[in-house]
């Protein structure tokens, strides 16, 4: 009787929008929970694991492109704008702008609360002077900045290519909630991950230590957690698929047997080699990015790439509505 009270009571804690996408999501066919699903604090600490695996080549590359264009980005945006990051994370790659621009305040904005918080205090310590105020709130939507950069002009920071995350009606619709929480006259800096070959993407998604995987059945252990899930982890398998038609990597969690289980009650039952559509990672090409960039206002102004063009960060600026091109 205690054990179910406590079971009550943890998923009476869960955030309604969390239960409502994977209630839906398990109920659909083929079954799909949205990413952004993955980042309580053990989905963060993982995801900040998988960038300094030998074959994710995204964080090291865009690190690398942005210590070489930091300055440039300087230049264009001029000093003493409030630099707005969007899904923060740990920052690891923000002292790199926030040291190249001379920002009049920093706004980390993370759906992860604890790990937000504690990448906020790291970043107030490292930057003494630096006024630091982070929002906890899902950044898919328009975000009521804090009152102290209200006036402020602002410098977007979207690094790490979760643009590729969403399909594309719903990066453009992100692009647009980005420009007004940001503002006419904002700038926003943007990591976009480029198409390659098959073999390289689908090694970045599916690591030989497993810590990928470890991302991803997360999820499940989230849910089971959180909602009274009875889901048996041990019986799905990570995989990572290149879907050459939509130019993207696809994540899904593979039953590898029938499975029954419940969530918060409810039962449901999947057969083996059934999925759940966890993960998009699209890729664009240059002009790709451009078209979507401006699809959702913003009108790129300036871009960077490695050598090899396995990557992108492109500067764009939140230009007024024009009614002819």
């Amino acid at each position: 009787m205690l054990k179910q009270e406590i079971e009550d009571g943890q998923a009476s804690l869960a955030d309604p929008a969390f239960r409502q996408d994977v209630l839906r999501g398990f109920d659909a066919h083929p079954r799909a929970i949205p990413a952004r699903w993955f980042y309580d604090r053990a989905g963060s600490e993982l995801f900040e694991q998988i960038t300094d695996l030998p074959e994710y080549y995204p964080t090291r590359t865009e690190t690398a492109i942005l210590r070489d264009c930091a300055s440039d980005i300087a230049t264009r945006a001029g000093a003493g704008r409030a630099v707005v990051e969007f899904g923060s994370g740990s920052s690891t790659k923000t002292p790199i702008l926030l040291q190249a621009v001379a920002p009049s305040a920093y706004v980390p904005i993370d759906i992860s609360g604890d790990f937000l918080r504690e990448s906020s205090a790291g970043l107030a310590s490292a930057f003494p002077g630096l006024t630091v105020l982070p929002v906890e709130a899902d950044f898919m939507h328009p975000i009521a900045l804090p009152m102290q950069v209200a006036q402020t002009p602002k410098l977007g920071f979207f690094p790490g290519s979760t643009i590729g995350n969403m399909i594309p009606h719903s990066s453009v619709d992100l692009l647009r909630a980005m420009k007004e929480s940001l503002g006419e006259g904002a700038m926003l800096v943007i990591g976009m991950d480029r198409i390659k070959d098959p073999a390289t993407l689908e090694a970045a998604y599916d690591d030989a230590q497993g810590v990928t995987a470890a991302f991803n059945l997360n999820l499940l252990t989230r849910i089971n957690r959180e909602l009274a899930g009875t889901i048996p982890v041990e019986q799905f398998r990570h995989r990572a698929i290149w879907n050459d038609d939509r130019a993207r990597i696809e994540m899904h969690l593979e039953a590898t047997q029938d499975v029954s289980f419940t969530i918060e009650g409810r039962p449901f039952t999947m057969a083996a080699g059934e999925t759940i559509h966890t993960e998009n990672s699209h890729k664009y090409g240059a002009r790709d990015a451009r078209i979507l960039l401006r699809a959702g206002g913003w009108t790129p102004i300036a871009e960077w790439t490695d050598a090899e063009g396995k990557f992108a960060v492109i500067l764009a600026e939140a230009q007024a509505a024009r009614l002819a091109p």
